[in-house]
């Protein structure tokens, strides 16, 4: 038995989701249903992270997919909350960049405090990610974690003394007295910290060789502004798209999305860079090209924690993650967890874009490689 611990496919199986998170992973960051806009982006900005989930009271709402996932008095038992759903970044600059409700056709930037001042209830259901509210059980393999996270999934509620501690997988009904949050990111940093031999040999493999990476990536130009990349990135649900060298022809349409692939990249615009924007300046700050943004950024911008937290962009637009399609997939893996990004342009040797490597395909093509090896 001691020989078969040693393949990767049954290590992983052993190994459970409660092992994944750490010892000293915060208590959850949440909203109420009541809370606006503004201060779910206050809350946001705060502690550095992309995605909060709302709670409202028990028994009022209908949860993001249908899911019951309550928050519980350890001692009586008593449900005290009900997680509505999650919202992100995304969720709210998507809101911003909406049309005027004037005249139905605007920018919106005119109307920001009246749009900030909305319950963030209000944004549930609205976008994908709003809807994307699941739990993990603690007992959960980190294979099975693997598979929930290589369909898209990028983060999951993990509760804590649940009382249904026999279930393994994702669940719809879910009560405990607390909550954590596990996300891709966390995934990968376990697989880097408990390597295996077999985990040694899928990551020396190539992006290419193991099919990692998508050719399908749409970007917008360097004269893009921001407002209108979020309004694509929003259409599109895409968090971030690459910045690629605007067409020498003058017919390119600089409010919709282009296909980078074979252009030059300039850049990364990513709906978590704008928490550096601060509310105040927002205004001014929407109509700007997406590189004038990115300048504005990095100048307003402090240096970044010694330690940030999970879905924390650091690099963001400032600075390109890039690797090749010869490159190995473990370079690509640290590139994401050193620089905290959710994706890696894949470019060739001139720097033109071939397409993009994202946690989800990392965590897929480990999950495929280590079922075929075990």
């Amino acid at each position: 038995m001691q020989m078969d611990m040693q393949s990767g496919g049954v290590k992983f199986r052993v190994l459970k989701v409660s092992d994944v998170m750490p010892a000293d992973k915060r208590r959850l960051v949440e909203v109420p249903y009541t809370a606006t806009l503004a201060h779910t982006m206050n809350a946001l900005v705060a502690n550095r992270v992309v995605a909060v989930p709302v709670a409202a009271p028990p028994g009022k709402w209908i949860g993001a997919g249908g899911s019951m996932i309550l928050e519980a008095d350890k001692q009586t038992g008593v449900v005290r909350k009900h997680y509505i759903g999650m919202v992100t970044m995304l969720d709210i600059l998507a809101h911003i960049a909406g049309g005027g409700t004037d005249n139905g056709g605007g920018d919106g930037i005119d109307e920001l405090e009246q749009k900030m001042a909305v319950p963030v209830s209000s944004l549930i259901g609205q976008c994908l990610e709003s809807l994307s509210l699941w739990t993990l059980n603690p007992s959960t393999s980190i294979l099975d974690c693997m598979e929930v996270f290589s369909k898209g999934i990028h983060r999951a509620l993990v509760p804590m003394d649940s009382q249904m501690e026999n279930i393994a997988g994702v669940e719809l009904v879910e009560s405990a007295s607390c909550y954590q949050m596990i996300t891709q990111m966390d995934l990968l940093k376990f697989l880097k910290e408990n390597n295996s031999s077999e985990l040694q040999a899928i990551m020396s493999r190539s992006i290419n060789e193991l099919g990692a990476m998508s050719g399908h990536v749409f970007g917008v130009t360097e004269r893009t502004r921001v407002i209108d990349a979020i309004k694509s990135m929003r259409a599109a649900s895409l968090l971030a798209v690459p910045v690629v060298e605007a067409s020498k022809t003058s017919d390119e349409d600089h409010k919709l999305l282009v296909d980078g692939k074979g252009r030059k990249l300039v850049g990364t615009f990513s709906a978590t860079d704008l928490r550096g924007c601060p509310i105040s300046q927002l205004r001014s700050w929407l109509p700007v090209s997406v590189m004038e943004f990115t300048e504005k950024l990095s100048s307003n911008q402090p240096h970044p924690a010694a330690h940030a937290p999970e879905d924390l962009s650091r690099s963001g637009a400032r600075e390109l993650v890039t690797c090749y399609m010869e490159s190995p997939l473990w370079e690509a893996v640290d590139k994401a967890l050193n620089k905290h990004v959710h994706r890696v342009w894949v470019v060739d040797a001139m720097g033109s874009l071939a397409g993009l490597v994202t946690l989800t395909d990392i965590i897929r093509v480990i999950r495929s490689s280590l079922l075929q090896e075990s």
